[in-house]
């Protein structure tokens, strides 16, 4: 398979915006989990607002949600990439994505900790200052 070098190179800044742009519903669109991602993290900053966390929790948890999303991207390209290269089982395409998802899980797994470290505090002070 030969690819056209010059055909994907952006010419433009914006043109380099618009094709991330693409990148982002693309993923959206073929991506399962990315929903997931996404659900999870509208639940998250209501909460965040709910719970009146801080302005160093907030960073933290910017932090954490870009991990998690962009880990999840990453190995979507992986697995598309993977699929390109090979249209037939492989043992070794599989591990290739079995890592990908790998990092996804450990950036998931450190999001939920990171999460419990920055809500815990606040939800016990919501919990007092109300009852």
């Amino acid at each position: 398979m030969s690819c056209d070098k010059g055909k994907y190179k952006n010419k433009t800044l914006c043109e380099s915006f618009k094709n991330a742009f693409n990148g982002i519903c693309e993923a959206l669109k073929s991506e399962r989990n990315l929903i997931i991602h996404v659900t999870c993290t509208a639940v998250v900053i209501a909460a965040g607002f709910i719970f009146g966390i801080d302005f160093i929790r907030w960073i933290c948890l910017t932090l954490v949600i870009g991990i998690v999303f962009v880990s999840e991207m990453l190995n979507t390209a992986i697995e598309k990439l993977t699929d390109m290269v090979t249209t037939e089982y492989c043992e070794q395409a599989g591990r290739v994505k079995d890592i990908g998802a790998a990092a996804v899980l450990v950036s998931a797994v450190i999001a939920v900790i990171a999460g419990i470290l920055i809500f815990w505090q606040p939800v016990i002070d919501f919990f007092i200052n109300r009852f």
